[in-house]
């Protein structure tokens, strides 16, 4: 399926890209092998355990399996849905990408020469796709989101748009949580078709940490438009000069009752107990008709706010179903009632509180004030931002009680409302 070519490279560009919420140190084996005692050996079978034949990405993980750019687990998994870290995603971009040096090498700080992914991490530096952060460090445990991941290839590959940048990004619904540093490249990466927005083809989620099916599907995409690679056949591939999926007129009805799985990807959820904070959670698991017609695809968003309950206590409401061809559904529904609650105290240290976790305003408020660290960053609160404003409301305190949301286990969503899907 590949034919690789090597090229000749311009100078290419790439900043170290928007910093993520802490640093988090993988729990599984490197999205590419770092030792043959962790992988699978080079010979593997490309029939994941756990990327069944109708999984949305199973083409591009095929494809790049085969070619031993990306690798499973031992225990015959791929884990699709997990996050990929910087030294994970440099790794996977010196397997696909055999281009020419454009700069000098650098040996970052955090990066010791016997790491799993130092070799991997200086190509990638040294080809022009990845970049370090000041002070001299890469932050090689960094979750990297989607939409540096964008950045990256196309900035490594030369990409530019030919059309208005504002105009392309329009396509996307969220087109306003684009960061700006990556709004030119995430354009010509649209024009190029390396953009692969499963499950709303109109929802880029840029912030969003990318997984490992998603960076191969945005790789595989990048080697097809650079002649390495057969196009995959993906209904998922945003192509601007494409068509609007058809929709049809059968309504099927979801009874009100009903439970909806949802995950979020963040560890926890902090929020005083009497505040409202956007939020949008991902559907877990396909809801289908007991005769397996699909009616909402696993990782549709459910688009929603948290509010105070009755009786005490936070709970999710949700809003809006946002399907694959970007129609919104409204929905009615609610989790049930958390009343748990994370006591935080003066002098206690801000890194250990948020790690992992995201933060209502008023939450990152009530934790500045008592821990008296101001540094929370507004990628950690829920709406971006209002902090400011709301510290004055804790000062002085010694101690203040947040609601804590676990939110693998307390907030799946109960129709409150019979909700229709019109397919």
């Amino acid at each position: 399926m590949f034919k690789f070519n090597r090229w000749r490279s311009r100078t290419a560009l790439l900043m170290a890209l928007g910093v993520t919420t802490g640093t988090v140190a993988p729990t599984i084996a490197p999205l590419i092998t770092p030792t043959a005692a962790v992988a699978q050996s080079t010979t593997q079978s490309t029939n994941f355990s756990d990327v069944p034949s109708n999984y949305w990405a199973k083409d591009f993980i095929t494809a790049l399996a085969a070619n031993d750019i990306i690798k499973g687990f031992p225990d015959g998994s791929f884990k699709p849905e997990d996050p990929v870290t910087r030294a994970q995603f440099a790794a996977m971009i010196s397997k696909a990408f055999n281009r020419n040096q454009v700069r000098e090498g650098v040996r970052f700080s955090d990066v010791p020469s016997n790491y799993w992914a130092s070799s991997a991490i200086l190509k990638a530096y040294e080809i022009g796709f990845l970049s370090g952060y000041p002070g001299n460090v890469f932050n090689p445990n960094q979750r990297i989101p989607r939409e540096q991941v964008l950045v990256s290839l196309a900035s490594g590959l030369n990409y530019t748009p030919t059309g208005t940048t504002a105009t392309i990004l329009d396509y996307y619904n969220d087109t306003s949580e684009i960061s700006n540093y990556a709004r030119n490249p995430i354009a010509a990466a649209t024009e190029k078709k390396l953009v692969v927005n499963y499950p709303n083809l109109k929802f880029l989620r840029p912030a969003r940490n990318a997984t490992r099916a998603e960076v191969a599907a945005f790789i595989y995409q990048a080697l097809v438009n650079s002649g390495q690679a057969q196009a995959i056949n993906s209904e998922y591939i945003v192509s601007l000069s494409g068509t609007t999926p058809p929709t049809g007129g059968t309504a099927f009805i979801i009874p009100s009752g009903r439970t909806i799985p949802v995950k979020y990807n963040k560890e926890k959820i902090l929020v005083t107990p009497d505040e409202k904070a956007p939020l949008t959670l991902i559907v877990d698991a396909n809801i289908s008709t007991a005769d397996g017609i699909l009616l909402i695809p696993a990782n549709t968003e459910v688009v929603g706010e948290l509010q105070p309950a009755q009786g005490g206590g936070t709970q999710f409401v949700a809003q809006n179903l946002v399907m694959a061809d970007g129609r919104k559904m409204p929905i009615a529904g609610t989790s049930k009632p958390v009343t748990k609650t994370e006591t935080i105290r003066k002098g206690a240290s801000t890194g250990s509180i948020i790690k992992g976790a995201v933060l209502g305003a008023g939450a990152a408020a009530a934790i500045a004030a008592v821990t008296g660290d101001r540094a929370i960053a507004t990628e950690e609160v829920l709406g971006g931002g209002g902090v400011g404003a709301l510290i004055g409301l804790f000062l002085g305190r010694n101690r203040v009680d947040l609601i804590a949301i676990d939110p693998d286990s307390d907030l799946d969503i109960t129709l409150s409302q019979d909700l229709r899907i019109t397919k």
